[in-house]
């Protein structure tokens, strides 16, 4: 008899779980598979994932648009700091101290010093919910920009005054200390850190909040920043002791040119240049930018370096094709685009515009490169006297640099195709946002209006629902979006007949003026995302009902063939979840659940929340056919502990059978070092120049690959989670274990009710729970095949944190 080794889960800093283990002599398990025995069906679509603008996933990643700030909306750079270097955010000087914006993990960080030993101390004020904070960041290394792009230490007050939070980022977020405060967020409060190798203490007020030792990996030296998550902060005081010295931080610098943030200002010594960011006449949107050149010699414009100023990658003969929109002032020309360098000393491709109009014009381009250079830019520039204002700036490749023809990289859609994705989900918190409206995103794209979004307050609408359905189409994949419930159900409803209508009805003829004759055939629209999820209030469910019914009366009024799915957060031991239940039962098919599934113990906590919803389902109504569907699996990472996480999520999913519609994996893509929220989850990652998958990535290519329908029965003793299928035919049989342990286990397998098979096909992917890929090892954690002759049953060996996908095939 096999005796499986004790186990106890311990929960991390940052809601990490790892296992340890204290063994009894034998690291063993038995698995024991009846393949004549079917348990359930399990839902083709699986495999997908879930796609949303949040890091840039869209613009800037899928949407092969290469200007990042098309439309100059977001504010001039304004003041440049001595000392100093911001990443992200608008930060100004004010009154002897500097003020910043509400952002997202905007860091202002101190170049002149890095302090190992020593204090550090800042004076705040803030405003925000008890979400946001703001404070210092502390022995800060590799910055960049995204909101956990660096690493070192951060201690932030909460904005509400409730609270001081302390962690470590090592381009991630781990959560080390929370101490409860009472102080007023509005008032001016002191916080101060005192460093001595591993031991860090906080101050606010002048009381000692902790001490704090570091014994894991603690980061001992570094610069010095201030930081803001979403709160509007005001900062002063900002001081540096170290080797019994104290340094009193100046915020002194120079006011920069009136040139939009994502731009920067080409001008010649003698080229006597004035900028403009100008809110009187934009093309579209509320903002345009002005170049005027007063000197009679030298060039005056502005050039964009794509997102991040990361660069626009140009290649040798490759076409690039833009437009851009000019007007002038008694200008007679010309205008000069072209792709340069970096610092604009070389140009690898010009295209002028001769003559100016007096009204806004439309000018397409075209550019090819002399030469290959990933850091290029493009520049729109004058030579002579004169005004011109420029807006709505697009560059994008030509032929197989594009996916199908449309307006996508095409690296980045293969290599969704080629992960095996069935489903892919367009929603998220994006769509809560106030503007996010299907009408602002059809038509023309260079007059589809600027709006503030969620993620980036200046975000456009060049990519939106109907994009996101070309995308599906030509990839082939099952697509389903959200939309805002505030929309109006007449909006609604026009949008249902402009993608399912025929051409002979009002909508139907505008999608094909738009291009696109034939209907979408959308089988899946969700009202909202995650509604009522920062507090079990039954009013805001009740709001949500009634919105839910308006919008799906307006649905159905166009297409009654479509399937309305509820965003309702899930609360299981709420009771207003059998409320929601019973104003939705027989209309909504699917109640969107989005687990967290970064921790080694998921499929169990999963497969218990299913289980707990199912029954609920049943028990509120025995007759219900409403079913669960996965549209987010959520976590921070993208190593080998996420892979664990979700393939035991998919384990629990199988297990359940058709009561779970599909499991989307988030994010479907992440640019490599780019992570705005925490949620540092990307599966398919990217630069201007490379793709490459992350280990979650193959872990669901494995299992969508292998994919077959019915679900099998199979017993475990020991340390393994495990699921079999077979096909409908009987000649298939695939096995998924998983193997969350640091030990590697011997295993007995027996197998009933399939003969005739001497070979198995065993696919393994394993490495530590830290490990992922990276560009310069994308193939790092990938996955490795092998066969397997067998007389009988079988032994075999599972590796540590593996998943292991075992073929059996007559």
């Amino acid at each position: 008899m096999k005796v499986s080794k004790l186990k106890k889960y311990v929960i991390l800093s940052g809601g990490a779980f790892v296992l340890f283990s204290w063994s009894l002599p034998a690291q063993e398990a038995t698995i024991s598979i009846n393949a004549s025995k079917v348990e359930n069906k399990i839902s083709p679509y699986l495999y997908g994932a879930c796609i949303e603008d949040v890091n840039h996933e869209i613009y800037g990643g899928l949407y092969d648009q290469k200007i990042f700030g098309e439309s100059f909306e977001e504010p001039v750079r304004g003041f440049t700091f001595d000392h100093f270097t911001a990443y992200e955010g608008y930060w100004q000087p004010q009154n002897g101290g500097v003020k910043i914006e509400a952002y997202p993990g905007a860091k202002l960080v101190y170049e002149r010093t890095d302090v190992d030993n020593g204090s550090v101390e800042v004076e705040l004020r803030l405003s925000g919910s008890a979400a946001n904070n703001a404070g210092l960041l502390v022995r800060v290394n590799d910055p960049g920009n995204g909101a956990d792009n660096f690493e070192g230490y951060e201690i932030s007050l909460a904005a509400d005054g409730k609270k001081v939070i302390f962690g470590k980022h090592r381009q991630n977020w781990q959560s080390l200390k929370e101490v409860f405060v009472d102080c007023s967020p509005q008032a001016w409060n002191k916080l101060k850190v005192q460093m001595n190798g591993s031991q860090i203490e906080v101050l606010l007020n002048g009381k000692s909040l902790f001490i704090y030792n570091d014994t894991e990996t603690p980061v001992l030296g570094g610069k010095v920043a201030l930081r803001t998550w979403n709160s509007n902060t005001e900062f002063r005081a900002l001081s540096i002791e170290k080797n019994g010295k104290k340094e009193s931080v100046s915020y002194a610098g120079k006011t920069g040119q009136a040139v939009s943030l994502h731009w920067d200002p080409i001008q010649t010594a003698d080229a006597k240049a004035v900028f403009i960011h100008d809110g009187e006449d934009a093309y579209n949107g509320k903002y345009s930018q002005v170049i005027r050149m007063d000197g009679k010699s030298g060039i005056a414009g502005v050039a964009n370096q794509s997102l991040n100023r990361w660069g626009i990658s140009a290649t040798k003969g490759q076409q690039l094709q833009g437009r851009l929109y000019i007007k002038g002032n008694a200008f007679d020309g010309p205008v000069t685009i072209a792709l340069q360098n970096a610092d604009g000393t070389r140009e690898y491709a010009t295209h002028t515009i001769g003559e100016i109009s007096n009204q806004w014009e439309k000018y397409p381009f075209s550019l090819v490169a002399n030469t290959t250079d990933p850091q290029s830019r493009l520049a729109v520039y004058i030579n002579r006297p004169g005004k011109i204002w420029i807006d709505q700036v697009v560059l994008m490749n030509t032929g197989d640099k594009q996916f199908h023809g449309l307006p996508f990289r095409s690296d980045i859609g293969q290599a969704m195709q080629k992960q095996g994705l069935t489903f892919l989900r367009y929603g998220g918190t994006m769509v809560n946002a106030p503007e996010y409206r299907f009408k602002k995103m059809i038509g023309d794209p260079d007059k589809r209006p600027p709006y503030k979004g969620h993620w980036n307050p200046y975000s456009t609408n060049g990519f939106g629902i109907e994009e996101f359905l070309k995308f599906c189409e030509a990839a082939g994949f099952q697509a389903a979006f959200a939309v805002n419930i505030e929309e109006t159900p007449e909006d609604i409803a026009d949008m249902v007949e402009y993608l399912n209508g025929p051409v002979s009805s009002k909508w139907g003829k505008k999608r094909a003026e738009n291009g696109h004759p034939e209907t979408y055939a959308v089988k899946y629209i969700e009202i909202g995302n995650e509604e009522v999820i920062h507090a079990d209030d039954a009013d805001g469910y009740r709001h949500y009902i009634d919105r839910f019914n308006l919008l799906y009366e307006a649905i159905k009024s166009k297409d009654a063939s479509v399937d309305v799915i509820n965003a309702a957060w899930w609360r299981p031991d709420s009771p207003n979840m059998e409320m929601v239940f019973k104003a939705l039962n027989g209309k909504s098919p699917y109640w969107d659940y989005h687990p967290w599934a970064d921790d080694l113990t998921t499929g169990m906590n999963v497969a218990k929340e299913l289980e707990k919803m199912q029954q609920l389902f049943l028990k509120w109504d025995p007759d219900t056919k409403m079913k669960c569907a996965i549209f987010e699996e959520n976590g921070n990472l993208h190593n080998m502990q996420r892979v664990l996480g979700h393939v035991t999520l998919q384990n629990a999913v199988r297990r359940h059978g058709d009561f779970v519609f599909t499991s989307c994996a988030a994010n479907a893509l992440q640019p490599y070092l780019q992570n705005d929220n925490g949620w540092d989850q990307g599966q398919v990652f990217f630069t201007p120049t490379q793709v490459w998958g992350m280990p979650p990535y193959y872990a669901q290519q494995m299992a969508s690959e292998n994919h077959l329908p019915l679900l099998v029965n199979s017993e475990v003793t020991g340390d393994l989670d495990v699921t079999a299928t077979k096909d409908e035919e009987g000649k298939s049989l695939v096995v998924h274990v998983v193997n969350i342990t640091d030990k590697a286990i011997d295993t007995d397998m027996t197998i009933k009710g399939l003969t005739g098979v001497d070979n198995v096909e065993v696919i393994t992917l394993s490495g530590d729970l830290k490990e992922r890929n990276t560009p310069e090892q994308p193939c790092r954690i990938i996955p490795v095949k092998k066969d397997l002759e067998i007389n009988g049953d079988v032994k075999y060996t599972f590796p540590a944190y593996s998943y292991t996908i075992m073929k059996y095939e007559k």
